[in-house]
C-alpha cells in the first residue's frame, strides 16, 4: 500500500501526536540532568524540581513588595490586552474585509492600501506608537490592531471576492439591496473566515504583545520574562513561556470549537 493511502487509527493517532512531545522532554530532562550533575549551580537547563519550585513562589506566594501573586497577575494583565487587541483588530479588519470585497468602487481604493499596510512589520513602527499613544496600555493594544487587521482584512477581502457570482445575482433576483446582501449572504461567510483566520494570527498577535510589554511595561507574562532574564532565571522563564503556549492552544480550541458550533456547514464533511 502506498504511504499516501495509510491512514492511523485512533490508538496510533494519539501515539503519533504525543511522540514528539515526549521526545523532545526526554532529550531536555537528559541534557538537564547531566548539566546539573556536572554542576549543580547551573541556570541554563533546570530540572524539574526547579521550575516547580519558581512556579510556586511566582504563582501561590504573595509577592513580599506587593502582596499580589505575580503569576496571575501578569496573566490577567496580558490577555485583557490580547483579547481588546484581537476585539478591535476583528471588528475592523470585517468592516473593511467586507466594504473592499462586495463593493468594487470601494475595492479600488482599499485593496492597494490594505496590501501595502500588510507590508510594514508592525514591529518597525513600535517606537512611533509608543511616541504617539504613550507608553500605557493603548500602545500595546494598538499594536496587535495595527499588526493584525491588515492581514485580517486581506484574507476576508479576498473570500469575499470567492464567493460566488451566481449567488448575489439570485439574491438581487430575489429582490436584495447591498446591506441585504452583506448581512445574508456575505456576513456569513465572512465570520466563518474570520474565526479561521484568528486562529492562525493568534501566535502573531502573542509576538506583537509580548514583544511591547518587553519593551515598555510594568506587569505582564512578556514583561516579567524580559525582566527575569538578567539574572538568568531560566526556572521562570520556561514555565512562563510553556504557560504562554498553553494559553494560546486553549485559545485556539475555543475558537475552533467555536467555528464548529456555530457554522457547521463550513466543516464540509467533518461537521
Amino acid at each position: 500500500m502506498r504511504q499516501i493511502n495509510r491512514h492511523p487509527g485512533s490508538g496510533m493517532r494519539m501515539m503519533l501526536i504525543l511522540l514528539p512531545f515526549v521526545l523532545l522532554l526526554a532529550a531536555y530532562f537528559m541534557g538537564s540532568a547531566v548539566r546539573l550533575e556536572a554542576n549543580p549551580q547551573d541556570k541554563l537547563l533546570p530540572g524539574l524540581q526547579q521550575m516547580l519550585e519558581a512556579l510556586s513562589r511566582m504563582a501561590f506566594t504573595p509577592d513580599k513588595r506587593s502582596g499580589e501573586y505575580l503569576f496571575w497577575v501578569d496573566t490577567l494583565v496580558s490577555l485583557a490586552r490580547l483579547l481588546l487587541g484581537l476585539s478591535i483588530a476583528s471588528l475592523l479588519g470585517l468592516c473593511i474585509g467586507v466594504t473592499a470585497g462586495v463593493f468594487p468602487l470601494w475595492r479600488a481604493s482599499l485593496s492597494p492600501l490594505i496590501t501595502v499596510l500588510s507590508m510594514i512589520p508592525p514591529l518597525a513602527i513600535l517606537p512611533v506608537l509608543f511616541i504617539v499613544f504613550g507608553l500605557d496600555e493603548l500602545s500595546k493594544v494598538m499594536l496587535i490592531v495595527i499588526g493584525i487587521t491588515p492581514m485580517l482584512a486581506r484574507d476576508l477581502e479576498h473570500r469575499a471576492c470567492e464567493i460566488p457570482p451566481e449567488i448575489l445575482i439570485k439574491a438581487q433576483t430575489l429582490g436584495a439591496n447591498s446591506w441585504t446582501l452583506v448581512l445574508r449572504v456575505v456576513l456569513p461567510q465572512l465570520l466563518s473566515r474570520l474565526l479561521t483566520s484568528l486562529r492562525l494570527l493568534l501566535g502573531s498577535a502573542w509576538l506583537f504583545l509580548i514583544s511591547a510589554e518587553a519593551i515598555s511595561s510594568t506587569a505582564g507574562l512578556g514583561y516579567r520574562i524580559f525582566l527575569v532574564r538578567r539574572y538568568m532565571a531560566m526556572d521562570v522563564i520556561i514555565p512562563y513561556v510553556l504557560w504562554i503556549t498553553l494559553l494560546a492552544w486553549l485559545m485556539d480550541l475555543a475558537l475552533r470549537q467555536l467555528h464548529k458550533t456555530c457554522f457547521p456547514w463550513a466543516e464540509g464533511g467533518k461537521a
